[in-house]
């Protein structure tokens, strides 16, 4: 009897571990969308494709709009912080520390569009994105070049093809780190905008929106594309935040080139 037992207890046990194991996620996003500045529409359609995007490759996201959710304890459970569609401050001292912290500890962190129009005056935040936004244009379609194909995500992108987007003009380098992944071809659009307080007349010849780079012990990713709702039921675009997510969290991902 006693045998019989212990002998369910451990089949019981060994198909609780194999259960938690196959249930086991890839990885912990916070998924971040607090605004202190512009508040974009397309917040929620982003929410949802993130979900959307956790279940097709089984990682878990929480989303948040909390900033006292970023604190050095609670972020211990997450590999990688994505700050999408935020802007201005949205972070205060003590909430600045623990995502450097993170970062150091060697956790990644994604930027989607308006993450390069916050938190201007925390310079650790800007190097770490890399560039920040300065204007745009009204919504323009334009031509798009894939620039490294040895990131995730680019694997089913046309070398040149059309997307329409608010196409964000950026300042110059915060860092010299910078691997470019997608340019717009400026010479398709009109990229000239005067907003009274503010002007530009595009970037030139060289106009990259989206990147990444190694920072301060951990990884960043960044794209400027995700302003308008409807992208986010685009598959090219959401592969391609996907090769950023998986990069920025796992380290894996870029392919050597022959």
């Amino acid at each position: 009897m006693y045998k019989s037992l212990l002998s369910r207890g451990l089949v019981l046990t060994a198909c609780i571990f194999f259960s938690a194991l196959a249930s086991a996620q890839q990885f912990n996003v916070l998924l971040f969308t607090k605004t202190d500045g512009f508040h974009h529409k397309s917040i929620n359609d982003a929410v949802d494709a993130m979900e959307t995007l956790a279940e097709k490759h089984h990682f878990n996201v929480d989303w948040h709009e909390d900033a006292s959710r970023i604190n050095t304890q609670n972020l211990q459970q997450y590999d990688v912080i994505m700050f999408m569609l935020s802007t201005g401050n949205v972070l205060n001292e003590e909430q600045q520390a623990a995502m450097e912290e993170f970062i150091q500890s060697g956790k990644g962190f994604v930027g989607v569009h308006s993450a390069s129009d916050t938190e201007y005056d925390w310079e650790w935040y800007t190097k770490m994105v890399g560039r920040m936004f300065h204007i745009h244009p009204v919504i323009q379609t334009a031509e798009m070049d894939v620039l490294d194909r040895s990131f995730p995500g680019t694997e089913r992108m046309p070398d040149r093809f059309l997307f329409t987007e608010e196409w964000y003009e950026f300042s110059e380098e915060r860092i010299d780190t910078i691997n470019y992944i997608l340019a717009v071809d400026e010479s398709t659009y009109e990229p000239s905008a005067d907003w009274g307080r503010a002007a530009g007349e595009g970037m030139g010849d060289f106009h990259p929106v989206s990147w990444y780079h190694e920072y301060d012990g951990g990884r960043a990713f960044y794209t400027a594309l995700g302003h308008i709702g409807s992208t986010y039921s685009d598959q090219l675009f959401m592969e391609h935040i996907y090769g950023g997510l998986y990069w920025a969290a796992t380290g894996k991902g870029i392919r050597k080139s022959d």
